[in-house]
This record gives structure tokens, C-alpha cells and sequence, in this order.
């Protein structure tokens, strides 16, 4: 009889360090047990800046965790982000041999082997190899055209690499729990889980998750990535900005993005002030709804504008879903109208996880990305067998080789 299993999911955000615990059912249905957070400190645009600070907060989270799970954490599936992680697509081709017209298993093998090879710097390390396509003799397939009849063999795939120490520093931190590391995610590709189906990937939908301090994306064209990547700005940089224009305390500006913002055009959103109280007894500073409008505004528009122009020429023409905002800046006001004016294309939120046990906090996006680690991890399950998990062991062994 089959049994259930545990799989836990750990995200190291700017702001908050997250641990997921969820009980995967034999029937593949997942149920969360519980969920461990801890504000973090000593994380920079999704990046470890102080090490020992951010390994007292992984050792806080996990103990949550455990407490409200009541479960002893091993392992978990961690997501990793940062501009130094880049995704891009390669493809690669090979001719079958005069005398071989069947496509075979050392065919495939081949010509992944070609697909997966591109140039990275010496300093990075691969994360993901994702296959999109292949292609035999012109024709498109979206599975392996084992067994089928042709000459040349083309197989596309979306590769995700970064900087091997930054990588190695955030699995130094999880071994010293001490835990171990099923996997590394890099995080969008975890997000994306939650806020899309298989139907939505196949008709094309682009995932932003605009975190505290970077705003990570993966693009879906027919079902696989098209483009993935890390932007090192995030709702931070908007509170920061509204500190440096109108003088009011950094927290303060975090309250009133959140309170009294709105990142659409609609002028009906900027009329009149905004009162911020003086807790030494000054006088309450007043603040144009406009000004703290077109501070908002700007800032998210670029941080918009960036990613448009890292996706591929003419890609989003191919999307017939629209973006999906998570994180939790997604959460700022008038931002999907922004983001539809941006892209050209609908802007949703994604719908409530399928998942059972879920607890009111996991309806807010900020969990996107740790709730995404068990839906990878569900994915890795059901596509198990020696060649996956073959991949599986050869990514954490080439990234933590001791």
C-alpha cells in the first residue's frame, strides 16, 4: 500500500524567511501541516549578505515549522533567486547516421546532450535544464519523437544558470541546520506552479513575483519557459523612494504605500492629501495623493519595463492568458492595471492553492513562491524515475560536491 510522504519547501526572501510543511497524500493530493516564518535580516535582493544572521533565521523558521507540524524536518526543496540567475534558450541538432532513420534512445540522448552544452561563465554553475521542444525534420513535437522516422533532430531547452558560491552559500547555510537539500529552485519556476495550470502554460502566461527587494518572472509559451530572470528591485525600493521624496521615516512610507497608494493612471485615485502623523508631537506632515501616486507609479513602471524588454521579440503576442502578479507587492493597489498598460495583455492574481489544510495566510501571494516548492516537488514525484532523479542528484552534487 502506498504511503504518504513529506515534502518541506524553504524560501530565504529579502523580508521574510518562509519553511512550508505539507503531508503528499497516495493520491497526490497535498495537505499542508504547517508553515514556519521569521522576518528576515542579512538577505539582499534575494541574496545572503550576512551569513550568520540569515542562518539564525532559517534555524527559526525551521523550529516554527516543526512546532506547528509537529513534524522532525530532514530535507527541504529551496528556492534560490537573485540578478546574478539567468535563463536562456538554446537549441541543439543532430544528424542521424546514413544508415539509421529511427529516432532511438542514444539518438535523444545525443542531442540533449548538444541542447544542454552552451558557453557559461567559469564562475556559474547550471540550476535547471528544461526541455521546450523537439523538432524532427521540421516538424514540431512537444514529446520525445522516440521510435518515430526522420533525418535531423533538434531539441530546444530553457537552461537556468548562476553564480556557483552565491548558490553554494544559501545550501552552506541549509547543511548547517543542519538539513539536507532535495533541490534547488530557482524561484519564479516555483511561483509559476501555484499561479498557473498546465492550460494556462500552454496558452501562454508570464508570472511576475515582486518580492521586497527583487522581482523575479518566467514566461510560458506552448506549455514550456520561454524566459526567466531576476530584476534587483522590488516593494522596498517604492517605500524608499517615497522616504527620499517626502522626508517621512522609511516605515512610515512602507504604511502609507500600503494604506493610501495606487499605482493606476486613474486620477480619481490622486485627489486631495495624505496625513502622516508626527509621533513626537510635530505637526502631521501632509503629502499630495498625487506626488505618492506618481511615486509609486514610476517606480513599478520601470521595474515593469525591464522585464518587457528581457523577454523575446514579439513573445508576448503569444500569450493568450495574460501576466500573473504575486509576492507581496502584488498586492499594492492599481497595480494590474499598471502591469496590463504595460505589457499590452489582462493582469489577474492568482486563484487560492488547490491544497487542503490551508490556513487564511496562504491566501496571500507572498507565499507563492514556498507553496510553489511543494507543487515541484510533487511534479519531480510523479515524473520519478532513474533518469530524473539521476538529474536531481547530479544538480545538488555539482553544486555541493562535499
Amino acid at each position: 500500500m502506498a504511503r504518504s510522504k513529506i515534502h518541506v519547501g524553504l524560501e530565504i526572501g529579502s523580508t521574510k524567511t518562509v519553511m512550508v510543511v505539507a503531508e503528499i497524500k497516495p493520491d497526490e493530493s497535498a495537505k499542508i501541516l504547517g508553515l514556519g516564518e521569521t522576518r528576515s535580516a542579512g538577505v539582499r535582493k534575494g541574496e545572503i549578505a550576512d551569513y550568520k544572521q540569515v542562518r539564525a533565521c532559517v534555524k527559526a523558521a525551521l523550529l516554527a515549522a516543526e512546532d506547528v507540524s509537529d513534524v522532525v524536518i530532514k530535507s527541504v526543496f529551496l528556492a534560490v533567486t537573485g540578478s546574478h540567475i539567468e535563463g536562456v534558450n538554446n537549441t541543439g541538432t543532430f544528424r542521424l547516421p546514413d544508415d539509421e532513420q529511427e529516432v532511438d534512445r542514444s539518438h535523444l540522448d545525443e542531442v540533449r546532450e548538444i541542447a544542454r552544452d552552451i558557453a557559461i561563465a567559469s564562475d556559474h554553475v547550471y540550476l535547471h535544464h528544461l526541455s521546450r521542444h523537439y523538432t524532427l525534420d521540421g516538424q514540431t513535437h512537444t514529446t520525445q519523437p522516440y521510435g518515430l522516422l526522420g533525418r535531423t533532430l533538434d531539441a530546444d531547452y530553457h537552461i537556468v544558470h548562476g553564480v556557483r558560491t552565491r548558490i553554494q552559500n544559501s545550501i552552506k547555510c541549509v547543511r548547517e541546520i543542519p538539513l539536507e537539500v532535495d533541490d534547488v529552485v530557482f524561484a519564479p519556476i516555483a511561483s509559476a506552479q501555484i499561479c498557473l495550470n498546465a492550460e494556462r502554460k500552454q496558452d501562454g502566461a508570464l508570472v511576475i513575483d515582486i518580492g521586497g527587494e527583487a522581482t523575479d518572472y518566467v514566461l510560458y509559451l506552448d506549455g514550456s519557459i520561454a524566459a526567466s530572470g531576476c530584476v534587483p528591485v522590488g516593494g522596498n525600493h517604492v517605500s524608499n523612494d517615497i522616504h527620499l521624496v517626502t522626508h517621512i521615516p522609511f516605515t512610515k512610507a512602507e504604511k502609507v504605500k500600503i494604506a493610501e497608494g495606487h499605482a493606476s493612471a486613474d486620477p480619481a485615485h490622486s485627489v486631495g492629501v495624505v496625513k502622516v502623523d508626527d509621533e513626537q508631537g510635530a505637526p502631521a506632515v501632509e503629502i499630495k495623493r498625487q506626488l505618492l501616486n506618481d511615486v509609486i507609479r514610476g517606480r513599478l513602471e520601470e521595474t515593469f519595463e525591464i522585464v518587457l524588454e528581457r523577454l523575446p521579440k514579439g513573445a508576448l503576442n503569444q500569450v493568450g492568458t495574460g501576466v500573473f502578479l504575486t509576492g507581496g507587492t502584488s498586492q499594492m493597489r492599481g497595480i494590474g492595471e499598471l502591469a496590463s498598460e504595460v505589457f499590452g495583455i489582462p493582469a489577474y492574481k492568482p486563484e487560492q492553492p488547490d491544497v487542503s489544510g490551508v490556513h487564511a495566510y496562504f491566501k496571500d501571494p507572498q507565499y507563492a513562491t514556498a507553496l510553489g516548492l511543494i507543487r515541484y516537488a510533487q511534479i519531480l514525484d510523479e515524473e520519478k524515475g532513474e533518469a530524473k532523479s539521476g538529474v536531481v542528484k547530479g544538480v545538488i552534487k555539482s553544486l555541493w560536491p562535499f
